[in-house]
């Protein structure tokens, strides 16, 4: 009985209970503005996919330009920005010792010449007692032992003769030797170009005793330059040989650079544990503005669309609070970026826009945000369509999914295929969009804060049209 009493008392109280919280909700919520719709229209123009290094300016042919010998700098002809021409002198060594080296070489060469002329005599003499002996000896009218003593001096005259000669050779490689120390002094352009350093004055000594010191260091042309440029692994499979490069340096901001890739070299570079390679880029310089050692920001234009639809990224990754994920999207083969998806993810902030609940498999990855491609670099081709009359090699495009604002003010979905992206929009290149057409980017106002976790609410009136 006591249980029947309380279940006839407790039920009406619970119900009560109830439609209060119902009312107060009801009530508190009385007042909240009805979410908004941020929205961005459909525009043309470039969109191109770019891979970023930096690197450094450098010219085509660089020479050091240092002295053999060593001693003071007696003068300089040239001083930085002198241009020079190949064979012009552009400073000269004192060259008083290397004078009295080479009058010293040909007095020895002199004296080696005498030496020669003294021993053909003391042969000439030899040779006449020789004969004497010999002669003589064949007579019975010398001992045969005269004979042949007579004959080792011919022979030992014959031998002096030849050192003697061989002196001679001696002493004139080493005079020609103090003649090219001498003309080392006197230091000459080995090419035609411009002088972009000089490391000494006029007084002062340079030793050559190991190493050569560098005087003056020419680069041969600066109207045409290179740009040696550091390159991630994750990145070198997108750069190849001749693909077009745009770049700036800090001296003329806002400026654009144009060049072409040169070549991508094999060998890897390893700092800290970071590798990269070097991408050399063929720079045109015929205003001279650029300059040797000057840091270049590259950007290597891997695809690019110069007139297409395009759409902001933020538009790709928005999902209307309780709508069902897009048809396809984040299935395998559709051309969603990894991890798409996954429970629990949440869209990236944009600049321009709201944070918004992100649909499985629109959320763009780092890569596919930042370098604008939706295929991973060195990664399988996702599904989806080529562009409408694109050859058998043009890449294939992903569908995505994005949501317009109709005239109604209610979203509808559209599928489209994506192309490249520049890291804020991406190229619309199929799909039911036209130019004009105004794309939602992100919520604000109303549920806007919670609609990644609450249930959707009823709006109150149609959604307001920025």
């Amino acid at each position: 009985m006591d249980r029947k009493r309380a279940l006839k008392i407790g039920a009406p109280v619970a119900a009560a209970l109830v439609v209060a919280a119902i009312g107060l909700r009801a009530v508190l919520h009385r007042d909240d503005p009805a979410p908004t719709y941020e929205t961005a229209p459909v525009t043309r123009g470039r969109v191109a996919s770019v891979v970023t290094a930096s690197g450094t300016l450098s010219p085509l042919v660089t020479v050091q330009v240092g002295s053999q010998v060593s001693g003071r700098i007696q003068w300089l002809g040239a001083d930085f920005n002198s241009r020079v021409k190949k064979g012009q002198v552009i400073a000269k060594i004192d060259p008083s010792l290397f004078d009295s080296a080479l009058e010293q070489a040909r007095a020895n060469e002199v004296a080696a010449v005498a030496a020669v002329q003294g021993a053909e005599a003391t042969l000439a003499d030899a040779r006449r007692q020789n004969d004497r002996n010999q002669t003589l000896a064949a007579k019975k009218l010398v001992a045969q032992a005269d004979a042949d003593t007579a004959l080792a001096k011919m022979q030992s005259a014959e031998a002096d003769l030849s050192a003697a000669k061989a002196r001679v050779a001696q002493m004139k490689a080493a005079r020609l030797q103090a003649q090219t120390n001498l003309d080392y002094t006197t230091i000459t352009s080995p090419i035609n170009g411009v002088v972009i350093a000089r490391d000494v004055d006029v007084g002062q000594t340079v030793a050559a005793s190991l190493q050569a010191p560098t005087i003056f260091e020419l680069a041969e042309d600066l109207a045409k330059m290179e740009v040696h440029t550091s390159v991630a692994e994750s990145d070198v499979g997108r750069v190849t040989q001749g693909m077009p490069v745009q770049f700036t340096v800090d001296a003329y901001a806002g400026e654009k650079f144009a060049g072409i890739v040169k070549e991508v070299r094999y060998s890897p570079k390893t700092v800290q544990n970071v590798v990269t390679y070097d991408a050399v880029v063929s720079v045109e310089n015929s205003e001279l503005k650029l300059r040797p050692g000057m840091t270049a920001d590259v950007s290597f234009v891997v695809e690019e669309l110069p007139d297409t639809l395009m759409v902001p990224n933020t538009a790709l990754r928005f999902r209307p609070p309780g709508a069902a994920a897009p048809s396809g999207a984040g299935a395998p083969g559709a051309g969603a970026p990894r991890g798409a998806g996954a429970p629990g993810a949440s869209a990236p902030r944009d600049g321009g826009g709201s944070r918004g609940n992100a649909s499985p498999g629109a959320i763009a990855d780092r890569r596919g945000d930042a370098a604008g491609a939706v295929v991973p670099a060195g990664g399988p081709k996702p599904a989806g369509d080529a562009a409408p009359g694109a050859g058998p090699d043009a890449p294939r495009r992903a569908r995505r999914a994005v949501w317009v604002l109709q005239d109604d003010g209610t979203p509808k979905q559209v599928q489209v295929q994506v192309g490249p992206s520049d890291g804020k929009n991406t190229a619309v290149v199929g799909g039911d969009l036209a130019e004009g057409d105004r794309v939602i980017t992100g919520l604000s106002g109303g549920d806007a804060q919670g609609q990644g976790s609450r249930p959707t609410q009823p709006q109150r009136g149609p959604p307001r049209f920025l």
